[in-house]
């Protein structure tokens, strides 16, 4: 069924009036608000802004809690205290509480980002930005101000959530290092006298670095609801898409194309078991230059490549969860979905041409005895650039891509809200529906819209 598009939706203009006493003040805010444009759909968070106090206090406190971190040793065997670990450190004015801290610190080393770094983004002396969502979530986004990591309220519910699945989601990590889950790097509380207690967690950012970045889209593979009217031409103005303003255009991924269906079916499959729907799939549309499509397949940048596909960062070890990325205890067929054993796309046979980056990483993989493995975790060939496994290049585009907003879980709220849809939109499709099904469609929609 077509896409619905609003009508007659007009732009809200912003317009200044005053006297000629007030000249020099509107010339200052058109000033203001000029240097924001330039942040493309983001504001700095200055003395003059409503969170101003909230995020001076949480790079204090973060700082002070990440350090806390970096005095422990987190080579250490996780036990299940480790999971619901809390730890209250008490500042001027609030509180501020860590969950599971051992567990998030063991994680963000695995992918390579190190105590000292993150502390450095989430402490540093400039402004963080907020930024502006067509979310009909009611969070708040804030994100450091180099753009690696966004820090989004949370529901206590969807906190206790994220705490609840915490250790399944990192065995995921461990069974396919290479997943474009969003990468969850820690949860926090922070509390005010006499104010209710306002969660939040810390992600790394899919769209990092973001400079050359042309379109965004939001993606759940449906379509009631799923259209973003586009700002007027010459605007500055940051904009998500949606599904329906995605018609017409196709992620071109050759090679990359079935590792990119084969990991949607993993992950997909992954939040289906925990009963979980809404989620989105980001993608980012970035033109590569000439040079970064000679390079990319050059023998000095394929040895790069490979060692960071293979071997990763330092990890640190952990009991209690199913043994570090790079290793596969033994886990059931996974190509297997439901009873029938039939995997959501069916069956994914890879053709010569598909096989040929693995062709390439086999060949170079002179200190790896089982190259079964390698396979086994569904990995590629990463590239050789920042935020690397959100990061998969086509002939021409390099595009970003996660899985977000993982935390709707289909409850009795939900089903309710299905049968209630179900009587609004008689058949069309909508996101409240049941986790199989969402999991299905939304492989659908990534096979269907990838060549």
């Amino acid at each position: 069924m077509a896409c619905e598009q609003p009508r007659d939706s007009q732009p809200t203009c912003l317009i200044i009036q005053g006297e000629s006493g007030q000249s020099s003040r509107h010339r200052r805010l058109f000033w203001n608000l000029r240097q924001r444009w330039k942040l493309l759909g983001l504001f700095e968070i200055d003395k003059e802004h409503e969170f101003y106090r909230l995020t001076c206090d949480l790079k204090q406190g973060l700082k002070q809690a990440i350090q806390e971190s970096i005095r422990n040793d987190t080579t250490i065997e996780f036990a299940d205290e480790d999971y619901s670990a809390k730890i209250t450190q008490g500042h001027e004015g609030f509180v501020m509480r860590t969950y599971a801290g051992p567990v998030f610190s063991y994680f963000r080393q695995s992918l390579g980002v190190s105590e000292e770094s993150f502390m450095r983004s989430l402490s540093c002396s400039e402004f963080y930005l907020q930024f502006i969502s067509n979310s009909k979530s009611k969070a708040d986004f804030f994100l450091t101000n180099d753009k690696r990591f966004f820090l989004k309220t949370q529901t206590k519910r969807e906190a206790h959530l994220m705490l609840q699945i915490l250790r399944r989601y990192l065995q995921h990590f461990q069974l396919y290092p290479h997943s474009l889950l969003v990468k969850i790097l820690g949860v926090y509380s922070i509390t005010y006298a006499q104010n209710k207690k306002k969660y939040f967690i810390i992600m790394q950012s899919v769209f990092f670095p973001d400079e050359r970045i042309t379109s965004r889209y939001d993606i759940k593979g449906c379509k009631v609801s799923r259209w973003t009217e586009p700002e007027p031409e010459g605007s500055r103005v940051l904009q998500v898409f949606k599904d329906c303003n995605f018609e017409g255009h196709v992620i071109c991924l050759d090679q990359q194309r079935a590792w990119l269906l084969r990991q949607m079916e993993l992950d997909s499959r992954f939040l289906q078991q925990l009963n979980v729907i809404d989620y989105s799939l980001l993608v980012g549309f970035q033109p590569l230059h000439a040079d970064e499509k000679k390079q990319s397949w050059s023998f000095a940048n394929l040895i790069v490549r490979t060692k960071r596909s293979v071997n990763g960062a330092a990890r640190p070890t952990a009991s209690n969860t199913a043994s570090v990325p790079g290793t596969v205890d033994g886990e059931e067929d996974s190509s297997e979905m439901d009873e029938g054993g039939t995997g959501l796309m069916g069956s994914q046979e890879m053709t010569p041409a598909d096989q040929i980056p693995m062709k390439k990483l086999k060949a170079q993989l002179s200190t790896v005895s089982d190259t079964s493995e390698i396979i086994a975790q569904n990995r590629r060939l990463l590239p050789n650039y920042k935020n690397a496994l959100h990061v998969v290049d086509g002939p021409e585009q390099r595009y970003f891509v996660g899985i977000i907003d993982i935390f709707t879980v289909y409850g009795l709220r939900k089903r309710l809200e299905h049968l209630w849809k179900s009587v609004r939109f008689p058949g069309q499709e909508f996101s409240t529906v049941s986790p199989l099904y969402y999991s299905r469609r939304f492989c659908h929609w990534v096979e269907s819209h990838t060549v």
